[in-house]
């Protein structure tokens, strides 16, 4: 049985590219699951979930119940954490921004990636330079007693020497798993004990999840995911990532950017069919 699974965030309304990516993961599957992904307690709101849940059932499409929201997960999350730093491969990480991108400059180390190789920002943006790498464990404790703000970070080459070599499934054809070309990633912060890739692949594991589909964009995270998936002793999933609908610039829709919502579509007078046959689905 294919279980497959749609997890948008409630810091929006649905724009078209959700609805592609909705009804793509419902027509992928023989199960459909619905998972909220609101760990960004500043912007994501109530009212955006349930204007999800109406989008969602709008456009004909019907999930498992319960609906899972990961504020309600952060147990589960901060399990996963201790297990990674009961091995020593997370440290603390004290630089900001600015001091990241100060050291980049620095070293003449600008590498961004995208889902494709060098060229544009990766699932995290520019490659973490390993400032804080080189820490003690007592500096970086000392540090944080004294309240200073901070991230974890996974040190990625000595998580992927203890795994070893791995590989993913994408469409049927294997790749190889390349983490080191992302730096260390953070995976939790000092008031949150997860990222959005740890807490993806806890998630997707408890919820039996088989097939992920989703946009190109996040192809370059599978690296990252499939790292963190072997490191937890969770199943491996199979990858089908698909393009991305794009304005009438040849922009991806971002709620960031204000991309014309479903809600807004609809008041307008379209229906689902409309919907549909805009996203060529």
């Amino acid at each position: 049985m294919i279980v497959t699974r749609f997890a948008p965030s409630p810091t929006g309304l649905l724009h078209l590219g959700h609805a592609y990516a909705a009804i793509t993961a419902h027509e992928s599957g023989d199960d459909f699951l619905l998972r909220i992904e609101d760990i960004d307690k500043g912007r994501s709101r109530d009212a955006f979930i349930l204007a999800i849940f109406y989008d969602l059932k709008w456009l004909g499409l019907s999930w498992d119940e319960p609906t899972m929201r990961q504020s309600t997960r952060m147990g589960a999350y901060a399990e996963a954490l201790v297990n990674l730093k009961a091995r020593g491969l997370v440290y603390p990480c004290f630089c900001t921004r600015a001091d990241i991108a100060a050291e980049i400059a620095r070293a003449g180390e600008a590498q961004h990636f995208d889902a494709l190789g060098p060229s544009g920002p990766g699932p995290d943006g520019p490659l973490y330079p390993g400032t804080c790498r080189a820490c003690s464990r007592d500096e970086g404790l000392s540090r944080m007693a004294a309240g200073e703000s901070y991230a974890l970070r996974l040190d990625v080459a000595r998580a992927a020497a203890l795994v070893g070599p791995l590989t993913f499934t994408e469409r049927g054809l294997l790749h190889a798993v390349d983490p080191l070309r992302f730096g260390d990633i953070v995976i939790a912060r000092k008031d949150m004990p997860t990222s959005y890739h740890l807490a993806v692949v806890v998630d997707d594991a408890h919820q039996q999840v088989s097939l992920v589909t989703r946009g190109e964009d996040l192809l370059a995270a599978t690296h990252i995911q499939r790292l963190l998936q072997a490191l937890l002793k969770l199943p491996e999933l199979i990858y089908a990532h698909h393009p991305l609908v794009l304005d009438e610039n040849g922009k991806k829709f971002s709620k960031r950017d204000g991309a014309v919502s479903l809600e807004s579509l609809r008041e307008a007078g379209a229906t689902p069919a409309d919907i549909r046959a805009r996203i060529g689905l």
